[in-house]
């Protein structure tokens, strides 16, 4: 039956095999005792004979008392072999699927940020949650179902030709018409789980993004919209799983028909012979028992069959993650080891780059740029200018197409990216805050630091003030993204984490763009200090906030147009200084230079 399945499926399977490998002993012991419990089941039969030709039809209490005796033994067998299995079995499949999802993650976590641009964080949650609990039901339970019931099967055919071979006949001539639909609802019902595996992760993934953004969904009500988009995915999951449902219900169905029916017939032909004195009354009993075990066996293996083919699509959509691969790898050979404190000057060497979702546009086109280090650099332009993707290339979440990075005139690309990124404090335009304590938050780039330095960190980032007065302060929790905190006070717990994490290369990406007038002053007044001895690129579509830095670069459509001081580009470069006129002048003047241009 495996050579039958799909080279996906044998992967999957596969894959279930990797994380059970290494609890080999813990399988063995489950798998003994399955084996124990399924040939004390199986000698029940002969208990059964024996009970009814030598205790009852005897008439003797004494082997009455015998066959009651090796009965009971034959429970208490039964019932250690249980607990044993169960526990195994159980232990295995939480212990594998925690393995699972830990590797999962562990793999994520390093993936290149273009992954996530054509892969849904929501559903990649549905699969690290979803799919693992079902490969956990199927580890734990529906697995060693299967393994029992065929051990049922195999055995109880064995002990029907050895208990009466004319009527195992009957059975036999009837496994072909029970196989028969197993395999051809099975493989329907394969491809109906992975469906369905798919449109349950479509409602997670709905689920997830709507409740994430609930301000917005509110603030524009859409809560209509969203109810009628959602019932939408629900019923087409609900309808995949019907047709599943359906498969597997026609599945069970023929097969108690095909099997009971076939156990009729042998009954019939077993009681005429019963009759005739061909066989004995504890013989036919004992042959309906195993027909009754064979027939049973069958149709829970026909119920196993279809959990097991919805693990093997859970299976195999998770070995899709783990088969992703991270195209931002370290050097196979000719790596560089930075020093511990790099001096922190950058060259940009003919920079040409495009995001994989937007293959047919340049987002940075023929970009070069040399930052001495300690040298503080701004970046200025319109929107869509390529500023931020320039923070993408150095921190090394993308490679560019053509040209290369250098860092104290290494290339990044003969580097490790933990290495490089370790060089970089990152203040972002929508500070990201975990949920967690307000310390946790700051300490996040720097686990190691005290609680001594996080405060100083925070007084530096002017944040001290608004955390002490929190209910808890520094150990105040914070909710989902920061959740409960006004935008500036986000943004000055980002700039804290950054300042603790003391590296010597800055990079501000609007950094000051959430704060109130009074915030940014005292910002603006802690600057100085922060950027000292540090190679610093500032983002800011307020020049106000650049106006002192040593250098401006201006750039339009991922090229670099000009680079000056602020007084050198309102003379020589006519974008920057349309911009200034914008931020600078009134309203009349603006308009103005917009009509000269």
């Amino acid at each position: 039956m495996i050579l039958m399945l799909s080279a996906r499926h044998r992967r999957a399977i596969r894959l279930s095999v990797r994380f059970i490998a290494p609890y080999r002993w813990q399988a063995l012991g489950a798998l003994l005792a399955l084996v124990v419990t399924a040939g004390i089941t199986l000698s029940m039969g002969q208990g059964i004979r024996l009970l009814v030709d030598q205790g009852f039809m005897t008439r003797s209490p004494h082997l009455l008392n015998q066959s009651i005796g090796l009965f009971l033994m034959l429970v208490v067998g039964l019932a250690i072999g249980t607990f044993t299995r169960f526990y195994l079995v159980s232990w295995i499949g939480e212990r594998c699927v925690a393995d699972i999802r830990r590797q999962v993650f562990n793999h994520l976590i390093y993936l290149h940020p273009g992954f996530y641009e054509n892969n849904r964080s929501s559903e990649i949650q549905s699969r690290l949650t979803a799919d693992t609990t079902l490969l956990q039901t199927v580890i734990g339970s529906s697995l060693s179902l299967f393994l029992r019931n065929g051990l049922m099967v195999i055995g109880g055919i064995v002990l029907l030709f050895i208990t009466n071979p004319k009527l195992t006949s009957i059975v036999v001539v009837a496994l072909p018409l029970v196989l028969a639909p197993i395999l051809i609802f099975g493989r329907r019902v394969r491809s109906l789980s992975r469906q369905s595996q798919d449109r349950i992760a479509d409602v997670g993934s709905y689920v997830s993004e709507t409740l994430g953004q609930i301000k917005t969904v509110q603030a524009y009500n859409h809560q209509g919209q969203d109810e009628q988009r959602f019932a939408v995915t629900v019923e087409q999951a609900f309808d995949t799983a019907r047709k599943r449902i359906l498969q597997r219900a026609w599945l069970i169905t023929l097969v108690i028909v095909l099997v009971l029916g076939a156990v009729g017939v042998m009954l019939w032909v077993g009681g005429m012979d019963v009759i005739a004195g061909r066989i004995s009354t504890g013989e036919l009993a004992a042959f309906v028992f195993y027909s009754l075990i064979v027939g049973g066996a069958f149709g829970t293996l026909s119920e196993v069959i279809g959990e097991l083919q919805r693990a093997a699509g859970a299976a195999e959509r998770i070995a899709e993650l783990l088969r992703s691969e991270n195209i931002i790898q370290p050097p196979v050979t000719g790596r560089v080891t930075l020093p511990d404190r790099v001096r922190g000057e950058l060259q940009l060497e003919e920079l040409r780059f495009c995001y994989p979702s937007r293959p047919e546009s340049y987002a940075i086109d023929g970009l070069s740029l040399a930052i001495k280090a300690g040298e503080t650099l701004a970046l200025v332009g319109p929107s869509g200018a390529g500023k931020s993707t320039v923070y993408d290339l150095l921190l090394r979440f993308y490679d560019p197409a053509q040209g290369r990075i250098l860092l104290d005139g290494v290339p990044l690309t003969r580097l490790d990216p933990l290495d490089v990124r370790r060089c970089f404090a990152l203040v972002s335009q929508a500070p990201a805050l975990f949920f967690g304590s307000i310390e946790e938050n700051i300490r996040y780039g720097k686990p190691s630091a005290t609680l001594e330095q996080v405060r100083e960190a925070a007084k530096i980032a002017y944040a001290h003030d608004f955390i002490e007065q929190m209910p808890n302060g520094y150990q105040t929790h914070l909710g989902d993204g920061g959740l409960g905190l006004s935008g500036g006070q986000r943004q000055r717990l980002a700039i804290a984490r950054a300042l603790l994490v003391d590296a010597p290369i800055l990079l501000l990406d609007e950094a000051t763009s959430a704060l109130d007038a009074q915030s940014e002053h005292l910002i603006q007044q802690a600057l100085p200090s922060l950027m000292k001895n540090r190679t610093t690129l500032v983002i800011a579509h307020r020049l106000a906030t650049v106006k002192n830095a040593d250098r401006i670069a201006v750039m339009d459509q991922g090229r670099l147009v000009a680079v000056g001081t602020h007084q050198e580009l309102v003379v020589s470069n006519p974008l920057y200084a349309r911009l200034a006129a914008l931020q600078f002048s009134d309203g009349q003047t603006a308009l103005t230079d917009q009509a000269t241009d």
